[in-house]
Parts: structure tokens; C-alpha cells; sequence
């Protein structure tokens, strides 16, 4: 019965971290910690988990740092043979962790353990399973294809890893905030020998809440999104440098592209240059019936930089 270490960045998250909590202490698998890091929150979000410690959970606070300096917090404490992350507004079903020891304790050399995902707002047995096409088995490389190529991504929460492939892989990236998840995992992945997935269990990701930092598009967020692609990138072409690996980066380039082209021109630039490094890109804009029609006319660059002007 390995213990698993659950590590739960925590910053302004208290009307939803006692129901995190709640999950996590129902899980069926009995020997957990849970450790809770707060990231300097201002809100009460570190007096919720320090109402929970009669529990058993663990908190530690620290000066506020980012997300990514709170897990590497929790990482330094963990003392389990798995390691599972989860946002602090998250949740996951209570058969979720043992389906996926269970799994990787039958699976043989070193692989790493996904489950279905899905996102919700305020219902969580309302939550929308969208992704279906990551949940199957995959060798590493083909993940990474997926994800890079298709934009097909799985949860955070999602994951369990063994203790020894997070030591292999050292820690999170601090200097990323936007898609820190992205780069961490993708390192994850290519350390593991291989992806398997359990249909029992799932994660729960709370999507479009306000001020969240994956809706952010500051410039230090934007910076963040392309330096974790450009790190990404890297560590794929690192573990295979063939034609279906640059065209998938170039694919991975191009959506950057149509992330940035309104909003960050210098950004938007670098990441057109990467798509011709790459050979160049097979995938166009996504748009409704109306501005495809206007993309015909004057192009999707003037219809991007119209439809910011009015957002904005």
C-alpha cells in the first residue's frame, strides 16, 4: 500500500478549496497526504486548510511566488512513492487515485498514469468530458504529438506520477506561470516509458473563473505561453528530430500565431518565425460561419485585429 502524496497549490481559492479537500480526504485509496501550499493568498483561503489539519492535512504557507514555486513547496515535503497535483478549486472522484496505483502497480517498468478529465462551472456532475481522444494509452512521443500537434492536452489533475520519474524530471519551471502545466508534464511524459489510462476515475477541472490564470493575457502570461512552447518544443525534438515531429511543432507555432497575432506582434513574429523553421503549418484560424466569410475577403489577419478592436 504505497503512500501518495497529493500537492495542492492554493492562492485566493477559498470559496472552492474545502470541497477540494473534501474529495481528496473521500478517496479510496487510505494512505494519502495531503499537502496544502498556500501561495501568500489574501483572501481566507489559509485559514480553510488550517480548519482541515485535525484531518490530517498538511499546510504550509509562503511568500506569495506563483504556482509553479508553491508545487516545488509541496514536492520538498512529500514524503509518498506517487505524486498528484491538484488545483486548489479541482476536484477528483474518489476511486480516482487507487484506479490509477492499482494500474501502475500491475503495469510493469515506468510509466505514469492519466484518467478522464472534464470541465464544469458550478455543477460538477454537470462536468463535460470534451477530450475523449487522450483517453486511451500512448507512448510518450505520441502524446507529445497529440498535444503539440492536435492541441490535445490532459488535465493536471489528471496524472499520477511515481516518485522516481518527479525526481528524474526535477522540479517545475518558476519562471512560467501561463502553461506551466504544459511544459512540466511534457517532461513528465518523455521520462515515463510510457502513458497508460484507467477509465475509472476522473478529474474535475473548474473552468472560466474569473481572474484565473489560464484566462490572463498580460504580457508576462503571453511571455509565459510562448517560452513554455519554445521549452516544449525543445524537449520533444530532444527525444526525436523527424518530418512528423517538425510538422507537429509547426502546427503547435501557428496556433501560438493566432493566439498572439492581435495582441503581441513582437511575440506574434518569433512564433511565425518558428513555423517557417519548421517547414510550415497545415492547420488554419478557428472561426465562426461570419468571420470565415470575412476571412475570404480581407484575410484572417484583418478580421483577428478587427475582432479585438471591438473586444477591447
Amino acid at each position: 500500500m504505497p503512500l501518495v502524496s497529493i500537492i495542492v497549490p492554493c492562492f485566493n481559492a477559498a470559496p472552492w478549496l474545502a470541497k477540494t479537500l473534501e474529495s481528496l480526504l473521500a478517496q479510496t485509496w487510505a494512505p494519502c497526504e495531503i499537502i496544502v501550499v498556500d501561495d501568500g493568498s489574501r483572501d481566507t483561503s489559509l485559514a480553510v486548510a488550517r480548519s482541515f489539519a485535525s484531518r490530517g492535512v498538511r499546510v504550509i504557507a509562503q511568500t506569495n511566488a506563483g504556482a509553479s514555486a508553491a508545487r516545488n513547496g509541496g514536492l520538498r515535503e512529500a514524503r509518498g512513492e506517487f505524486i498528484q497535483f491538484l488545483d486548489a478549486d479541482d476536484l477528483v472522484t474518489p476511486d480516482k487515485i487507487a484506479a490509477q496505483v492499482e494500474l501502475l502497480q500491475s503495469s510493469g517498468g515506468e510509466a505514469v498514469a492519466s484518467c478522464r478529465w472534464g470541465r464544469f462551472a458550478t455543477d460538477p456532475t454537470a462536468a463535460t468530458f470534451v477530450d475523449d481522444a487522450v483517453f486511451r494509452d500512448f507512448s510518450p512521443i505520441d502524446y507529445l504529438l497529440a498535444h503539440t500537434g492536435a492541441a490535445r492536452m490532459i488535465h493536471p489533475g489528471a496524472w499520477l506520477v511515481p516518485r522516481t520519474i518527479a525526481e528524474r524530471v526535477g522540479p517545475w519551471d518558476e519562471s512560467l506561470s501561463l502553461n506551466d502545466d504544459g511544459e512540466y508534464f511534457a517532461r513528465i511524459a518523455l521520462a515515463a516509458s510510457h502513458i497508460r489510462f484507467t477509465p475509472v476515475g476522473a478529474s474535475l477541472y473548474r473552468s472560466n473563473l474569473p481572474g484565473s490564470l489560464s484566462r490572463r493575457r498580460d504580457r508576462r502570461a503571453l511571455t509565459s505561453l510562448a517560452r513554455s512552447i519554445e521549452l516544449i518544443a525543445g524537449h520533444l525534438l530532444q527525444a526525436e528530430d523527424s518530418p512528423r515531429v517538425r510538422q507537429a511543432l509547426a502546427n503547435y507555432w501557428q496556433r501560438l500565431v493566432y493566439e498572439l497575432y492581435a495582441i503581441a506582434p513582437d511575440l506574434c513574429r518569433h512564433a511565425e518565425a518558428q513555423v517557417l523553421r519548421f517547414g510550415g503549418s497545415t492547420i488554419r484560424p478557428e472561426m465562426g460561419r461570419r468571420s470565415r466569410i470575412a476571412a475570404r475577403l480581407i484575410g484572417w489577419k484583418l478580421v483577428y485585429r478587427l475582432r479585438h478592436s471591438f473586444r477591447s
